[in-house]
């Protein structure tokens, strides 16, 4: 990595540190052409959601609906709202992906984004920062630009998003508000819920009601799933299934895994199913449901939700035992998507037989994840009745396989935080299992964006699995997990969760009266409030985090509280007492010694001392972290360094050094691929070659900058065309 400087004269750019390297105005220009920029991503517009189904009957009422209101909002300027609504199950995801396969692509060509809710859903909340960062992603902007907090992620996705007519399709919603941060710029917003949300009607949204088939519709469908189906038992099936699709789909797909039998041994087998126990393994699903509808205040959506649980019951019960078994184990565990890794990990046997049955009776569905391994589902119908079916069984075996996959899980984000963020300071053991033995064939991840990917693309059943620990007293596992998934909420910025599993991961240190863990999980709140901007929330937990010092024996565990509460005084413009607070840091990494942390301490200190105006001293302290940095191969936090040491070159007017300090962190950035950095690193040169009237140099800068903003997503910036 060369490094590019001046001898303070402004007409050449000399070495500032390294081997020396001349070079004039006009080269330095050609210099930052000559960097190379990521390639950018294909210009394809997104194509998310669910297909349509091959076999789809008469909604023609529901369908023209839902076309004839989309073309007139598309007309309109402003952007529209349909609401689809229907209890769960009837089939309104399959009614709008028939509507999005027939008509809507075709009014929106230049992209259609998808998001369950349903998948998301903590606490009857959904984190739409983490939505909207996958929209964001989808529609080409990189991770490294995906802000963390709702505010600016809204910003964002409006700017980027200025620029298409979208069509977006929100499934399962509960609430107006996580809907109406989700509304294109331009375009069409379709959201399914099972009611209709008045103050979205208030705000113009169209509803399209979608009731369960009637008897011709039903007996229709069923007659196309099996032709030779004679008309009345058709019809029969539909009544016991109340014309729900869900219901029809998973009676007839168990019926075709068994040519043996006939339809009408299905309306016999419904029949009996409706009045007795009949799921053959002796757990009582009609008792435990009748429990269940008490403890709520009535039953699930009426008779429709008590035909399709009776459905439900008589596919459970003449499935495989294996598939049987791998049911109730999706019933018991406590988050949203599995993979078979971790069906293993708990138990199941014969998994893939097993998932391929639920799957071919419609029970389960594959999801698509960015990360390595296959996931899948059951639609939230049947997960409502796994995990009814679930209370059911005895109370040792569900906490045996919820101990399992707490295991499974510690270990395995254990694993990836050290792919994530290397070696750094960790109070938690290394784990107990290699990553081969956590996965019975490919590994659940190869190298950093590998682990990053999976822990983002479990990250809703992580949190479900801190809560478990946490209801079950395992409070070492609480927060072992809760240290490790500082490596996804760091990284992706996923500020409200940290705050949220961090809480639990509090509370477990002082139930196992670990002040150093204490110490931990209240700094990575605080980090993420001081993220978030809430400077009063990180100041608390810090304040706490400090009384416990004195009862650490490690001395970084001062150093991170120390560097935080640096970073708030910073923010609150008080240079002088971020100093102060960075060098005790600094200290505390020297004792060790951490030479890492030494580095990232000294750049502290120098970025609070530009701040406070003291341009040479920090250039002092940032030019002995670099040769720190050189000599034990932490080249990553060069390019930092050099931007901070361009702003005091700047700070005293030499601006050649300046422009020379930031070229070195602009080539740095590149090779790295740290493309913030980068991106900071240009914005610093076309400011620095205004003041020094550089006119090749500023026009260079401002061409990179403008190719790496569209490579990453985003707008060119302001004055670059």
């Amino acid at each position: 990595m060369n490094s590019l400087g001046t001898d303070g004269g402004g007409a050449t750019y000399n070495t500032v540190s390294g081997d020396a390297v001349i070079v004039g105005p006009v080269l330095m220009a050609r210099h930052i052409e000559g960097l190379r920029m990521p390639d950018r991503a294909p210009d394809v517009p997104p194509s998310q959601g669910p297909p349509p189904s091959r076999v789809f009957v008469n909604r023609t009422k529901e369908l023209a609906g839902l076309r004839d209101a989309a073309v007139a909002l598309a007309a309109e300027p402003e952007p529209g709202m349909l609401l689809v609504v229907g209890v769960g199950g009837v089939g309104k995801t399959q009614l709008v992906a028939q509507s999005v396969g027939r008509e809507l692509k075709e009014l929106f060509p230049e992209g259609r984004l998808y998001v369950d809710l349903e998948d998301l859903r903590r606490d009857g909340a959904v984190d739409l920062a983490a939505v909207l960062g996958r929209f964001l992603r989808a529609l080409g902007v990189s991770k490294d630009y995906v802000p963390g907090g709702l505010a600016e992620c809204t910003a964002l996705y409006r700017s980027v998003a200025a620029r298409k007519r979208l069509l977006v399709v929100v499934d399962n919603a509960q609430h107006a508000p996580e809907v109406r941060a989700l509304v294109p710029p331009k375009g069409l917003l379709v959201v399914t819920g099972r009611r209709a949300l008045p103050s979205l009607l208030m705000d113009g949204a169209v509803v399209i009601g979608v009731e369960p088939l009637d008897e011709a519709a039903g007996t229709e469908l069923v007659r196309r799933w099996h032709a030779d189906a004679d008309e009345e038992t058709a019809a029969d099936v539909v009544r016991l299934c109340a014309g729900h699709p869900l219901a029809l789909r998973a009676a007839v797909e168990w019926l075709a895994a068994r040519p043996h039998l006939t339809l009408d041994d299905v309306v016999r087998d419904l029949t009996a199913a409706g009045r007795y126990d009949t799921d053959g393994d002796g757990v009582g699903v009609q008792g435990a449901r009748g429990a269940a509808m008490g403890a709520s205040g009535g039953p699930r959506e009426g008779g429709v939700g008590e035909a399709v649980d009776t459905v439900l019951d008589s596919v459970v019960a003449e499935v495989s035992e294996h598939t049987r078994h791998l049911y109730d184990l999706l019933g018991i565990l406590p988050g949203t998507t599995v993979t078979t890794d971790l069906l293993r990990a708990t138990g199941a046997v014969r998994v893939d037989d097993a998932l391929g049955e639920l799957v071919s009776s419609r029970l389960a569905v594959l999801v698509e994840s960015p990360d390595r391994p296959r996931r899948c589902r059951l639609h939230d119908v049947v997960r409502a009745h796994a995990r009814l079916r679930a209370r059911a069984l005895p109370e040792d075996r569900r906490r045996s396989v919820l101990r399992l996959a707490v295991d499974f899980y510690r270990d395995s984000a254990a694993h990836a935080d050290a792919l994530v963020l290397g070696d750094r300071f960790r109070i938690q053991p290394p784990p107990g299992r290699t990553l081969a033995e956590l996965s019975a064939r490919e590994p659940l991840f190869v190298g950093r964006p590998d682990a990053l990917d999976w822990l983002d693309a479990e990250r809703v059943n992580l949190e479900n699995i801190v809560r478990t620990a946490a209801e079950h007293e395992w409070y070492e596992d609480v927060w072992r997990l809760c240290e490790s998934l500082w490596a996804l909420y760091h990284s992706r910025k996923h500020l409200a969760d940290c705050v949220a599993t961090g809480r639990l991961g509090i509370e477990a240190a002082q139930h196992e009266a670990r002040s150093d863990v204490e110490i931990r999980m209240r700094n990575q709140v605080a980090r993420a409030a001081y993220e978030q901007g809430d400077l009063d929330h990180a100041d608390a937990e810090l304040a706490a985090a400090t009384d416990l010092l004195g009862l650490a024996a490690d001395p970084r565990l001062s150093g991170v509280v120390w560097e935080t509460r640096g970073l708030i005084a910073l923010a609150r413009d008080r240079p002088g007492e971020a100093r102060e607070l960075f060098e005790r840091a600094l200290e505390a990494n020297r004792a060790v010694p951490d030479a890492h942390g030494v580095v990232v301490q000294s750049y502290n200190v120098g970025q609070a001392l530009v701040a406070g105006g003291q341009w040479a001293a920090a250039l002092g302290v940032l030019d002995e972290a670099a040769g720190v940095a050189r000599v034990t191969g932490d080249d990553p936090m060069l390019p930092r360094i050099d931007l901070v040491r361009a702003r005091a070159f700047a700070g005293l007017g030499e601006l050649g050094r300046a422009v020379a300090a930031a070229g070195s962190a602009a080539e740095g950035s590149a090779e790295l691929k740290q493309l913030a950095k980068l991106d900071q690193a240009l914005a610093l040169l076309v400011s620095l070659a205004d003041r020094t009237e550089d006119e090749p140099l500023r026009a260079a800068c401002e061409e990179k900058l403008r190719a790496l903003r569209q490579a990453m997503g985003l707008k060119p910036p302001d004055g670059t065309g």
